[in-house]
């Protein structure tokens, strides 16, 4: 008979409740932002949003698996430079972003994971360099993989939206929908629907140069349309981003591979 996990989140077990699941190795799913400007229409914890409710619901689909999994509490202060033209946006530096994501992985594999997916929704290039890093780190020092789905490679990416791959992605149709879907109230629908198209190649304007979301064309801290968003979209999109953890979890499972990164990766 096949075992029926309900998903859990660690912040809510007690110490008792949290020692009996992790005797079972649970998965643990660990959502990764920053903590950034993202338009005038979605609020600065917008990336930390979007990565806890995409472990939410793969964790969901994880334990439909016959999986334990635990939801991890959410890595918040990432490397978010590019954002730091805009009031409130908080980074950390890179090298110390890894070091502490990496410390927090190694302390937490030995508790009983079996496996470990960064559920990572910040994409700035020295930041996803680091989570990466992380991930490498702690997988080889523990043996237990520890997978980052990077949602750049053309792998995942051919399963997010023309306006993903087209590469505006940030505070755009993609993001203003999963928001819509995540956390509705969150979003600042009147001053959404006033936004005028931005279609900006955002990584290609950053490695021509640009530093900033300002020097890249982003000057209210958007690219794409977010005017066209809606829930229904970020419903799907949450779906295929779930799916893509769901599949990177399984993967790692069934090989326990070092992570390593795709042949060709768009920034």
């Amino acid at each position: 008979m096949t075992t029926t996990f309900l998903p859990q989140s660690l912040a809510a077990l007690t110490w008792q409740e949290a020692a009996d699941l992790l005797k079972q190795g649970p998965v643990g799913l660990l959502p990764v932002g920053a903590i950034e400007a993202h338009g005038p229409h979605l609020p600065l914890g917008t990336d930390v949003i979007i990565a806890t409710a995409i472990a939410r619901r793969a964790a969901a689909s994880l334990t439909e698996e016959g999986l334990p999994v635990l939801v991890l509490p959410p890595i918040s202060y990432g490397a978010s430079f590019v954002a730091t033209c805009f009031p409130g946006t908080s980074p950390a530096e890179p090298d110390a972003f890894r070091a502490y994501l990496t410390s927090v992985l190694l302390n937490l594999v030995p508790q009983g994971y079996r496996c470990i997916c960064l559920c990572n929704a910040h994409r700035e290039p020295a930041h996803a360099e680091a989570v990466w890093a992380a991930a490498r780190a702690a997988t080889t020092a523990t043996g237990v993989p520890v997978v980052f789905p990077d949602v750049r490679d053309d792998r995942w990416a051919s399963a997010l939206g023309d306006e993903f791959r087209r590469r505006p992605r940030h505070a755009g149709r993609f993001e203003t929908s999963l928001m819509l879907a995540a956390q509705p109230d969150a979003v600042r629908r009147e001053g959404m629907a006033q936004l005028p198209e931005v279609p900006i190649d955002l990584p290609a304007r950053l490695r021509e140069g640009a530093r900033t979301l300002s020097e890249a064309g982003g000057t209210l801290g958007y690219f794409g349309d977010p005017a066209r968003a809606s829930a229904a979209e970020g419903e799907r999109l949450l779906d295929r981003l779930a799916g893509i953890v769901r599949a990177a979890v399984l993967e790692a499972l069934a090989g326990r591979r070092e992570p390593v990164r795709a042949s060709r990766r768009s920034v």
